[in-house]
């Protein structure tokens, strides 16, 4: 089987699976349901360039005479690197998609040791556990490569999605940038949900941005409160 495809699988399962994690994270965290990530559809590409990543080490070393802890190591350091691209390219000028300025030993708020644990638990439990779901995954696929076109529709949206994504937060890094203030997407997001709330008025979970005021008016508002 076409190899790229197999990575596109993958990464099309850690995307998903990747966003219902954060989904639920951020119920439990804030007590609402917040669309997380910087895209609006349901599906978080870090966490798609992780599971790829985890796999394709998995796959490298699997029958190697390599301690697991270090393969394990590996894994977590790599996963950290992973979120200090994905930080470096989204927390600019002034936007913020995370923050870890409160987390101890933090690097610009975009990367710190708890979280680099998290990520070397969550390897951990990847190896001896994930893995061989993931293996099984691949098989299915093997034998149902029908699923390609859903592949390829899951390609089109997020290439979509990633322009349209990008233009909102062009004019949100601008406005943010203009009037010197730190907009972070989480709670920024919060913000909106709390205005249409209490309005009585449909809020969209998908595409919060896009409501009945635009989306300078919220800047505006996000700004005055001094959030």
């Amino acid at each position: 089987m076409n190899l790229f495809l197999q990575f596109v699988f993958i990464f099309y399962m850690g995307c998903s699976i990747g966003w219902l994690l954060e989904l639920f994270y951020r119920r439990i965290k804030h007590g609402k349901w917040i669309n997380p990530g910087f895209l609006i559809g349901p599906y978080l590409p870090i966490y798609g360039f992780g599971l790829t990543t985890l796999t394709f080490i998995f796959l490298l070393f699997k029958d190697s005479n390599l301690n697991p802890i270090i393969i394990i190591i590996l894994m977590g350091l790599v996963m950290t690197i992973i979120e200090f691209i994905g930080g470096i390219i989204g927390n600019i000028n002034n936007v913020k998609l995370w923050d870890y300025s409160n987390e101890w030993g933090n690097y610009k708020g975009i990367i710190c040791p708890k979280f680099s644990l998290i990520w070397t638990i969550i390897s951990g439990l990847y190896y001896y556990f994930i893995a061989v779901y993931v293996m099984n995954a691949l098989v299915w696929f093997s034998k149902n490569l029908t699923f390609s076109y859903t592949l390829g529709l899951f390609t089109g949206f997020i290439v979509i999605d990633f322009f349209y994504s990008g233009k909102l937060y062009l004019v949100i890094r601008k406005y943010a940038k203009n009037n010197d203030i730190t907009v972070k997407y989480e709670q920024f997001k919060m913000h909106i949900k709390d205005i249409q709330n209490k309005r009585k008025e449909k809020y969209s979970f998908l595409n919060p941005f896009k409501q009945t005021k635009s989306l300078i008016d919220y800047l505006v508002d996000y700004k005055n409160k001094g959030r």
